[in-house]
């Protein structure tokens, strides 16, 4: 303990602050990497007006009580007042949009990933730029305003983006977060810049009189300095008054760098799966793709390499509500159970269930998903009447249906395009009862799948890495390599391989499930918001 009230004495701890979809976390590390404070701070998107939304009083409501909750933890822990760091990140979800004009003026309320409302603004980019553009990108964003004849834009940026240019003044971004914002040229780690004219001249943009290159941010790559923690920045993100400025800062990031760094999973042919409120695979490749696939993103790492990423909008929240039922029948029988003990026994009964689900089918989707083709969705379930209805198969049903999407657009990485993947690394909420998450996960790529216990503390605790990166990273020293001998010291996870059954029996629910997306697509027409 007093080894560890000397580091925050002596400013040498490393801040990570994470916004997700449903908790900002923020995780302290010391000299070793290991997590030595924590706060957390819970949130909810709100639907306003059609758009999925937080407002700028809620995001600095939330990071400063998250702050303020891990200072708090410190001075419990360790009897000590963190006035000094020897370096902070930032990091959120990615894509969305937030436009400023020229007075710094938010001109439309934040939108998030979430969003399925630029349809056409991302099939003519993805066509003109041959670049798959998908729905929640920011470039598809500032698009669409543009052909709605909204936008007097000065700046743009995302979540990440805009909050460490608060904290800082610096109008900048790590560039995996950038490479959700427009395409990435890899060889450059900087903007496409033949895209970036295709953009440029299209008859629509010209209109306008600022330039592309103008109102993005400027890319960064992990290590670079990215700017100090202004007095006023310092004052925001600490209300007490305790913390000083002039803090060194990382690129800002987002949560899919931050999940790459925090499973070690940076390095060609390693991968990650990130299963929360939404989920995403995230493999660094070898080669370039042989096509264009709108179930793909193509992202980057960190530092700048090539990712193949499939996003879906929906994972965990329709999982949670059923189990909350559960918990609400219990205590209708005066049962005082705790939540992980519910999760613990649903999920691993779920193990015994038919692999298949023996009839049973469902729809996670409270919002809408691309690569489905659907715009807007309804958590729907569904049997038929000869299923075997229990209560393993209903719940291996809804593990499965979280899933669902995310495996059809990793088929289309691993079975058309032959990707190769060592291993893929689980973390995330879904991952939290050992085995199960991760066992149904592997049998959704086929492919095996390990688990960190660093991975617990996800994102945040990533974005803490790359900020400890940033100030003592030797000359040279790349990414991975840092992460490999410095953070991971040659920890692999507890590896698990697919069950030959297991992906048999999922294949098979996959093609029920394909063959429901119509009555998914009826059921958003019934049932308008």
């Amino acid at each position: 303990m007093s080894d560890v009230k000397s580091v925050i004495e002596s400013g040498r701890a490393v801040l990570g602050i994470e916004f997700g979809s449903t908790r900002i976390k923020a995780v302290l590390i010391g000299e070793d990497h290991a997590p030595i404070a924590t706060g957390a701070h819970d949130w909810e998107n709100m639907l306003v007006d059609g758009i999925w939304t937080y407002s700028l009083d809620m995001i600095w409501e939330g990071i400063s009580d998250c702050y303020s909750k891990m200072a708090q933890d410190a001075k419990e822990k360790y009897g000590v007042t963190i006035k000094k760091l020897a370096a902070i990140g930032i990091s959120g979800m990615m894509h969305g949009y937030l436009p400023f004009d020229k007075e710094d003026n938010l001109l439309v309320p934040f939108r998030t990933w979430r969003n399925t409302i630029t349809g056409e603004a991302a099939a003519e980019l993805t066509e003109v730029l041959g670049f798959n553009i998908p729905q929640r990108w920011s470039i598809a964003h500032l698009y669409q305003a543009i052909l709605n004849k909204v936008s007097k834009i000065s700046y743009f940026t995302t979540l990440a983006g805009y909050i460490h240019w608060q904290l800082t003044g610096e109008k900048v971004m790590g560039v995996g977060e950038a490479s959700g914002m427009f395409p990435i040229d890899s060889k450059t780690r900087d903007y496409d810049a033949a895209m970036l004219d295709e953009f440029a001249a299209l008859d629509k943009v010209k209109e306008y009189p600022w330039d592309i290159r103008d109102i993005l941010p400027k890319v960064l790559t992990a290590g670079e300095k990215a700017g100090t923690l202004t007095e006023e920045g310092a004052k925001r993100l600490d209300v007490s008054g305790n913390l000083e400025s002039g803090i060194l800062l990382a690129p800002p990031e987002g949560d899919a760098g931050t999940g790459m760094v925090a499973t070690n999973s940076v390095a060609v042919r390693t991968g990650n799966v990130s299963a929360g409120t939404s989920v995403f695979a995230m493999v660094v490749l070898e080669k370039a793709l042989k096509a264009v696939h709108e179930e793909l993103d193509m992202v980057t790492t960190p530092s700048g390499d090539a990712v193949a990423m499939v996003h879906c909008n929906n994972c965990t929240s329709d999982l949670n509500a059923w189990v909350g039922l559960f918990k609400e029948f219990s205590e209708l029988f005066g049962m005082d159970i705790d939540m992980n003990d519910i999760y613990g026994k649903l999920y691993n009964n779920a193990l015994t269930a038919d692999k298949d689900c023996g009839g049973l089918v469902a729809f996670n989707l409270f919002s809408g998903e691309p690569v489905i083709g659907l715009n807007e969705g309804r958590p729907m379930f569904a049997r038929k009447p000869d299923a075997r209805m229990n209560l393993a198969n209903f719940m291996r049903t809804h593990l499965y249906a979280s899933l669902a999407t995310l495996k059809i657009g990793c088929d289309i990485l691993f079975k058309e395009e032959k990707v190769k993947v060592d291993t893929l690394y689980g973390h995330g909420g879904l991952f939290k009862t050992k085995g199960v998450g991760q066992s149904i996960l592997a049998a959704a790529m086929d492919a095996p799948v390990a688990v960190m216990e660093t991975a617990g503390e996800g994102g945040p605790w990533g974005m803490a890495v790359l900020a400890a990166y940033m100030v003592n990273k030797a000359d040279g020293e790349p990414l991975e390599k840092y992460l490999s001998d410095r953070v991971f010291n040659g920890e692999k996870g507890i590896v698990m391989q697919p069950d030959p059954d297991d992906v048999k029996g999922f294949d098979e629910y996959i093609n029920t499930y394909k063959a429901a997306i119509e009555a998914e697509r009826a059921m958003v027409k019934a049932l308008p918001l």
